[in-house]
């Protein structure tokens, strides 16, 4: 599916490019926006991550997609859709996304994450659409309620692949109807 793009009024959602490389890694390497969502990553680390997210594009037609600026090019992260692999949402429409601590509380995530949204409901024939995070990431928490996610406590769950004992470990589980985002 090379080529995919989603256009929004300050975004692209785009299939993944080899120079977006660099830049994704360095959004992985930096402290702060790896503080909720695992430990920091080196660049082998990163290109293994984004094999993944690529491989999932091609065997399933989406993914998280690269995340950029229009105003300057810029790869600012990613945001999109796969089919979860952990908790309540295994085999599910999950949304995600991760944004450079730079691109941090300009709206980014939340009109990336519509236009996701939008995406999903329009060709995917999922009910739902789920999103999870670790049970501080209140950033991340927030552009869920934006969204019109609604928090589900008793799909708490402690994530199978972060450690006992780790901060992290604890994950919350959010999920809007087709139903209410038609409506929205």
């Amino acid at each position: 599916m090379a080529g995919f793009a989603i256009e929004t009024a300050r975004l692209r959602l785009r299939s993944w490019r080899g120079a977006d490389r660099a830049p994704f890694a360095a959004i992985c390497a930096d402290p702060r926006v790896m503080a909720t969502l695992g430990p920091v990553m080196d660049r082998s680390a990163s290109d293994a991550l984004l094999d993944r997210v690529e491989a999932i594009e091609a065997a399933h037609g989406h993914t998280f997609w690269a995340l950029e600026r229009t105003a300057d090019a810029a790869l600012i992260g990613w945001c999109g859709v796969i089919r979860g692999n952990a908790g309540p949402v295994e085999g599910k429409a999950e949304i995600g996304w991760r944004l450079a601590h730079d691109a941090w509380g300009q709206g980014y995530a939340t009109e990336a994450a519509r236009a996701s949204l939008d995406w999903l409901f329009a060709n995917l024939p999922d009910d739902a659409a789920w999103a999870i995070t670790s049970a501080g990431n209140q950033r991340s928490r927030a552009v869920m309620e934006r969204l019109g996610m609604r928090y589900d406590p008793e799909l708490d769950f402690n994530h199978p692949r972060i450690a006992e004992g780790d901060p992290l470990r604890r994950h919350v589980t959010y999920l809007v109807q087709r139903s209410a985002w038609n409506s929205l």
